[in-house]
């Protein structure tokens, strides 16, 4: 089953019609985005998606409804624990999980994939990727760099059969083998199914920018992609390019089956590449620079939000070669790519939204898509399109 269509569109769009940001006018920033404006365009990086959506009607636990998946990023055509990358992590506010980061805070170094599904499936996803690994590589575990996963979640409760632990080994493997270049699948797939963001259907977003070396590159020496799972925000803080969406579109909140009330989405996961040779510590500043874009969308990360941030660099080899081959951006050229990050990140946001598809769930609970042709209007409205 696919997600059930929107109910509105854009006005230049049928009933039902899903687009991205830019599509419907709407331009973030000032750099350029790379070919296909995604995480993908930082060269070697993959993404796939195994997406559940199974069944309607009264929650059972162990059978569903189910509304979950999961979402795979590697960041190097080779296997990530032969050829590992630089990489660093945030703690925005930590009330989520970034499962397997162990390794990557003691070295700086990820040698495994970066796999994102909802809270309930975290345990099996990680050891769904172990077994992909061993599967790939026998001898994964011989080498120095462990190629642990690092697994992130967000909560799909309000949709999905959280208990029920729907993903295992077999939908890893399927997202994993089936990462790809180019054009990356938005809104309410893989790990981003069943979540949501302003109280609106949100997912699995992207974005990239190309990155300016210096004053008078015009070409763009660098690329930076983000890719999210967002499930955040309450309704009344959703700001759109200034505009304050979220004050402007009151209705079309959440709805339960049961007359209960109904708590906004808690959580953002930010993945953040780039090709430019940047240290662990300068993939830090990176990932503190995205807390900045999901403030530019209106986001306060409440107490109980998981808002976490990792981000990596394939501009360098990091095993025995690094010795003599490492290159490290000067910290004073650092500024551009903060504005990549910023951008992309805020884009990625509301990409996982104009994307997203109204959808049903368990116990008859619905969560809307963004009215498209609303959201253009208030843009034009305010001059912002």
């Amino acid at each position: 089953l696919a997600c059930a269509p929107g109910t509105t569109g854009s006005r230049s769009r049928g009933a039902g019609e899903r687009a991205r940001l830019r599509d419907l006018g709407i331009v973030i920033g000032d750099l350029p985005t790379g070919p296909y404006n995604a995480i993908t365009d930082v060269a070697g990086v993959r993404v796939g998606h195994t997406t559940l959506i199974r069944g309607y009607g009264p929650l059972v636990i162990g059978q569903g409804p189910v509304r979950t998946g999961v979402t795979a990023i590697l960041p190097r055509s080779d296997p990530p624990w032969r050829r590992p990358v630089f990489a660093a992590d945030l703690t925005i506010n930590g009330n989520g999980e970034f499962t397997g980061l162990g390794p990557v805070r003691r070295t700086g170094v990820l040698g495994g994939p970066i796999l994102l599904t909802d809270t309930g499936s975290v345990g099996r996803v990680h050891d769904g990727g172990v077994q992909w690994a061993l599967a790939r590589d026998a001898d994964a575990f011989d080498g120095e760099v462990r190629p642990d996963p690092v697994v992130g979640e967000t909560w799909a409760d309000f949709l999905n059969d959280t208990v029920g632990r729907h993903v295992g080994s077999v939908e890893v493997a399927r997202a994993l083998t089936s990462a790809a270049a180019g054009p990356v699948a938005e809104g309410c797939v893989g790990g981003g199914t069943g979540m949501r963001a302003f109280q609106f259907k949100a997912g699995i977003g992207t974005a990239s920018r190309l990155v300016p070396a210096g004053p008078d590159d015009a070409d763009g020496a660098w690329r930076v992609g983000v890719l999210v799972q967002a499930n955040f925000g309450s309704r009344h803080h959703m700001i759109v390019n200034g505009v304050p969406v979220g004050r402007e579109i009151v209705d079309l909140l959440p709805e339960r089956g049961t007359a209960t009330a109904v708590p906004p989405g808690n959580s953002l996961l930010i993945v953040i590449a780039t090709d430019a040779p940047l240290l662990p510590i300068q993939l830090q500043r990176l990932c503190r620079r995205a807390t900045l874009a999901m403030g530019r969308t209106g986001a306060v990360s409440t107490h109980g939000s998981g808002d976490l941030a990792i981000a990596f660099s394939t501009g360098n080899e990091t095993g025995p070669a690094a010795a003599e081959s490492l290159q490290v951006m000067h910290t004073s050229r650092m500024s551009w790519l903060h504005t990549g990050v910023v951008e992309a990140t805020e884009e990625a946001i509301l990409n996982s939204l104009t994307a997203a598809s109204t959808m049903e769930g368990r116990d008859g609970n619905t969560i809307h898509a963004l009215p498209l042709d609303r959201l253009t209007d208030l843009m034009h409205r305010f001059g912002r399109q």
